[in-house]
């Protein structure tokens, strides 16, 4: 049996049918299962190409198969997946090794007549590639997109309205680049010229951010758990583009800080360096395991100022009513800003979900404002490109609370200013995450409301 391929429609099917998030199916299955260099890097490849290409390999095995894809044993259907990824993604890969090993893999979890089957299909594939040539011409051009860029059909229409076609392309090539790994320098303990040396020490490829005085792009390094300065706290993994929301914040030492949507970590352990360490951090979320992950990241990098609770954001007003210096409302969004990371994503999300985060988003940041003291900022960011989670909200915001002005964002970014008022980044315009951040200031008169 292959094991590689075994292990890889096993994770498949974890996230395909169970919801899992490939990157945490995948690290489980891989400590759990012995598995060569080797394998695990075939493995990995297998798994995230496999759940990238999502919809666009349903598309291509509807083009061979005689059945309802959903009538297929859902183990089957991840092994034909994992077939059709390797014959049309994978040149290296003989054609005669995927067929064999994927009627190997079916007789170990189903009968002889489907192992028939899935070699009929894919054997047809090998024959007829013709079959699954994807739309072109006049009216097709979205589809088209759609299928070879590996997104939703409804997800390229949308931003075929919003960017037209050419942006369009160019925002799903992003997508599908491989993301590279930034880490933000943890100033509590070292300084980026110090990390950089032990990064490059440690047989590390890596620069610094143009983005971020912090921040350090890593080109190539061995496994994560292995990267010693990041075990050892000094560093911690984080996007660039997120690395410039607690600067727009800016908070100073002494003060209290509210994060209201803080999980995992990686802002508020940002604020907490920005602030010396130095005064107090409320780090909430609904989730208590995901506060455990805030602890465990506070602990490593060394940080006290913070202190955790499980709170629903919307009750933050009600609970700190005018007590805090600064809040972060880093809400809860559609992601589309960051899908090179998350591969599996794009699949996940739909048109209902974009258009039902607003009135969660709002009434986050409607609660939030009363957090605030007198004199105080609020930020509100996000990881996506749509204006309806983005300036919508800020301006919706903005109608309901004359006790809030509007600051330029732009301004209190460190490295590369802009005269916008709401920093909006666009991957396929910025080379970065897409992210939005907006600062507003409550008036020094204004009394708690």
């Amino acid at each position: 049996m292959d094991k590689a391929r075994d292990t890889a429609a096993r994770i498949l099917n974890e996230v395909n049918e169970n919801g899992a998030y490939a990157n945490v199916a995948l690290a489980k299955y891989l400590r759990r299962f012995p598995l060569s260099d080797q394998d695990r890097r075939f493995v990995t490849e297998l798994v995230y190409g496999a759940v990238k290409a999502g919809g666009t390999l349903d598309w291509i095995l509807r083009r061979y198969a005689n059945r309802p894809l959903k009538k297929i044993p859902p183990m089957v259907r991840q092994i034909l997946r994992l077939g059709i990824y390797q014959l049309f993604y994978l040149d290296r890969v003989p054609a005669s090794a995927v067929c064999n090993t994927a009627v190997d893999l079916t007789k170990k979890y189903s009968h002889a007549g489907t192992a028939k089957f899935v070699n009929a299909v894919l054997r047809t594939a090998v024959r007829e590639p013709e079959r699954a040539a994807f739309p072109q011409g006049k009216g097709h051009a979205a589809e088209g997109l759609a299928l070879s860029s590996q997104h939703p059909y409804w997800l390229v229409k949308r931003w075929i309205k919003q960017f037209g076609f050419e942006e369009t392309q160019r925002l799903c090539a992003f997508d599908n680049e491989q993301p590279v790994l930034s880490v933000r320098t943890n100033t509590l303990k070292t300084n980026r010229e110090a990390l950089l040396q032990k990064l490059c020490e440690g047989g590390a490829l890596a620069e610094p951010s143009c983005w971020t005085p912090e921040g350090i792009r890593i080109y190539a390094h061995g496994a994560l758990d292995e990267l010693a300065p990041l075990q050892q706290g000094f560093c911690q993994v984080q996007d660039e583009s997120s690395m410039l929301v607690a600067h727009v914040l800016d908070p100073q030492p002494g003060e209290f800080v509210i994060d209201c949507c803080s999980a995992p970590g990686g802002k508020t352990t940002h604020i907490a360096a920005l602030m010396q360490d130095r005064g107090h951090i409320l780090a909430g979320d609904v989730f208590d395991h995901k506060l455990e992950r805030i602890r465990e990241n506070a602990a490593r990098l060394g940080i006290q100022s913070i202190e955790t609770k499980r709170i629903d954001a919307r009750e933050i007003g009600r609970m700190y009513p005018a007590q805090a210096d600064r809040v972060l409302v880093d809400a809860p969004c559609s992601g589309l800003g960051v899908l090179r990371r998350k591969p599996d994503a794009r699949w996940k999300k739909t048109a209902e979900e974009i258009a039902g985060l607003p009135n969660l988003q709002k009434e986050i940041l409607n609660s939030a404002a009363h957090a605030v003291k007198p004199g105080g900022v609020l930020v509100y960011s996000t990881c996506t490109i749509e204006p309806e989670e983005n300036q919508s909200v800020a301006e919706t915001f903005l109608r309901n609370h004359s006790e809030y002005v509007l600051e330029t964002a732009g301004q209190f970014l460190p490295c590369q200013k802009r005269d916008e008022a709401m920093v909006q980044l666009f991957p396929q315009r910025d080379g970065t995450d897409g992210f939005f951040i907006a600062r507003f200031r409550r008036s020094l008169s204004d009394a708690a409301r």
